[in-house]
């Protein structure tokens, strides 16, 4: 899966680079003295990147834990966000990783430890209230465990914090690590999903919706609480059919009462990420639909979006009940 990867000088010992290093014995390896030498050029092909994306050993050295974007939670009042990993190893289109990083390549910050320290920190500021982390905002969480162990490191961690709440959100099937331990009660395992039709065509790389149903389905038999995330909401013709079928596909299989939240937001990126990506994919027919730009921000013309969101919001609401539902309509 991986053929090339850069080693920063600094982690070149690092118990959890030769972890990773011993998992690609043919790999071509590369030494760096930080990772924006790989990373950050802007004369690089994010589409040929992505053909075949190196991996990047990396240290991170602040802004460990961020403030989650608004509109961004599932309840609480304190919303932060984490990324232990930078880009996905999904393709989707409408992604805004692509228009926010110059390369396709992934990277790995394994100084796991600093995270969690500034994790902590968070919690303890606020210890008679439940803080929210949200880890895959600029990855995905679970799709690259077999290579990270970030679920097998971060999960203990937070058991030891008692007010602190993780959410992995995910497109992935990869929930054997989470199915060979006892849930978390204070873990969110949150799927991303958008109509077959729609991941056909612009989800490249991801599992099918049912294959994330039937892991949604035996993480929910094992006891770990689940969440939906219908975000971004993609505009089409028929998306009424689309999204119709697609809510009757997920509720017939889930079991609702143990569900712990959906959330749903409209497709939108910054001016200029959404220039940069269709810039990527000049013939994308998604990018030339029927958007506006609004504060320096690109999503569906503002009656598109309500009726979308008004539509869909009614239709969640035949399954779920109104304190399980966070629209995002910022």
């Amino acid at each position: 899966m991986i053929e090339t990867i850069y080693i920063e000088e600094a982690v070149r010992e690092h118990p959890r680079v030769k972890d990773i290093l011993n998992r690609f014995p043919k790999a071509r390896l590369i030494d760096c003295m930080r990772y924006g030498e790989v990373f950050n050029p802007k004369a690089q092909n994010f589409r040929l990147q992505k053909v075949k994306p190196a991996l990047i050993l990396a240290e991170k050295y602040k802004n460990f834990v961020l403030e989650a974007p608004p509109g961004y939670g599932i309840g609480a009042e304190k919303n932060y966000y984490f990324s232990h990993m930078l880009n996905c190893l999904y393709d989707c289109r409408y992604c805004f990783l692509q228009g926010m990083f110059q390369s396709a390549n992934y990277i790995l910050f394994v100084n796991y430890e600093e995270f969690q320290l500034e994790i902590k920190q968070y919690s303890q500021q606020f210890p008679r209230q439940p803080v929210h982390f949200f880890s895959g905002y600029d990855c995905d969480s679970l799709a690259m465990e077999p290579v990270t162990g970030f679920v097998a490191d971060f999960l203990p961690f937070f058991e030891t914090i008692p007010n602190a709440w993780l959410e992995l959100r995910t497109k992935s099937t990869q929930v054997r690590r989470l199915l060979s331990q006892e849930p978390l009660a204070r873990c969110v395992v949150a799927f991303s999903f958008t109509p077959k039709e729609v991941g056909e065509i612009l989800e490249a790389k991801t599992p099918s919706v049912d294959r994330r149903i039937d892991a949604m389905c035996k993480l929910q038999a094992q006891g770990w609480q689940i969440g939906l995330r219908f975000d971004p909401i993609i505009y089409h013709i028929d998306y009424q059919q689309q999204y119709q079928r697609l809510f009757e596909q997920i509720f017939k299989r889930i079991n609702v009462a143990q569900l712990h939240s959906v959330s749903m937001g409209a497709f939108r990126l910054p001016d200029n990420f959404f220039k940069k990506i269709q810039h990527l994919y000049p013939e994308e027919k998604l990018f030339a639909g029927p958007f506006e730009s609004q504060r320096k921000m690109v999503s569906y013309q503002v009656d598109i979006e309500q009726e979308m969101m008004t539509f869909c919001s009614e239709l969640l609401a035949r399954y779920v009940s109104q304190d399980k539902f966070f629209p995002c309509l910022v």
